[in-house]
């Protein structure tokens, strides 16, 4: 039987640096699977008892009692239980602007996804968000998160960073750096890598050159990839008209943010909306 819980905040309003979207537990029956699949969240589930195994990125894991293992968004994925001795997993599901960055403290990746944990964890975890979800108050976001930060700081200990050689550490640029930051910031305004340039005191020829040397990606081309992010957030989660989506993310035309959008997702947003938001009410 799977016993679900959903945080029924809505996300990225006031809290879109880490943001709990469910959690749950299940015992389940030989075969149970999932996939192969893509979510747009994190998801990390804790196997109790019995075995199961994960395919992601390309790669198989066998997975057994006190192992743990992280889904990543965008990832085809597929999941199963044994046939003869099925998982009982619980599950955490979570996404945020501060994701990439804490799990980058850790030795988890796509291609190493599986990790050690202790018993007691998940299940003190379940009750901890359950009790906060379920107290009075009705606002239950800020207690959830706080619980999320907690359990990140126990994933620290559970999967420490692998130890890298010092000459293959890449120092950050300072002005990338300070480019990223206005854009996340001013992704919904007119900004062009003109403006941007002449914000941070540098040429504009030398700043994109910079930026694609260390992002992999052209000023422009990140941040049209950040806001169509952003975007893609929004149909998801807010009713808003696709022109109020549009106009969030910095377009004035919405045909012109609906091109886009399609060019980026792979789908029209209307399309993106339906699709995700009927997934939403049915979690595995």
């Amino acid at each position: 039987m799977a016993v679900f819980h959903f945080n029924p905040q809505r996300p990225y309003r006031s809290n879109p640096d880490l943001y709990l979207h469910y959690w749950g537990q299940e015992q389940c029956v030989p075969g149970h699977s999932f996939g192969p699949g893509i979510r747009d969240t994190y998801k990390i589930h804790f196997v109790h008892s019995g075995t199961g195994e994960l395919t992601a990125g390309g790669a198989s894991h066998r997975l057994h009692t006190g192992q743990a293992f992280l889904t990543y968004p965008h990832i085809l994925t597929h999941y199963a239980a044994d046939e003869q001795e099925p998982w009982h997993y619980s599950w955490i599901a979570f996404s945020g602007d501060q994701v990439e960055h804490l799990l980058s403290r850790t030795c988890l990746t796509p291609e190493r996804p599986v990790f050690p944990m202790d018993e007691h964890v998940m299940p003190g975890l379940f009750g901890r968000l359950t009790a906060a979800a379920e107290a009075d108050g009705g606002q239950p976001d800020l207690p959830l998160q706080s619980i999320l930060y907690d359990f990140f700081s126990v994933l620290l200990h559970y999967a420490p960073p692998l130890a890298q050689p010092l000459a293959r550490s890449k120092p950050k640029n300072p002005h990338v750096d300070q480019a990223l930051h206005y854009l996340h910031a001013h992704y919904c305004e007119n900004v062009t890598i003109g403006l941007l340039a002449e914000k941070l005191g540098l040429d504009r020829k030398y700043l994109s050159a910079l930026f694609k040397q260390t992002i992999g990606l052209p000023p422009q081309k990140y941040l049209l990839n950040y806001r169509m992010t952003k975007a893609a957030e929004l149909l998801t989660w807010c009713d808003c008209s696709i022109g109020e989506i549009a106009c969030s993310v910095g377009y004035e035309d919405p045909l012109l943010f609906s091109r886009m959008f399609k060019r980026v997702k792979g789908a029209s947003p209307k399309e993106y909306r339906s699709l995700h938001q009927e997934k939403t009410d049915i979690i595995l």
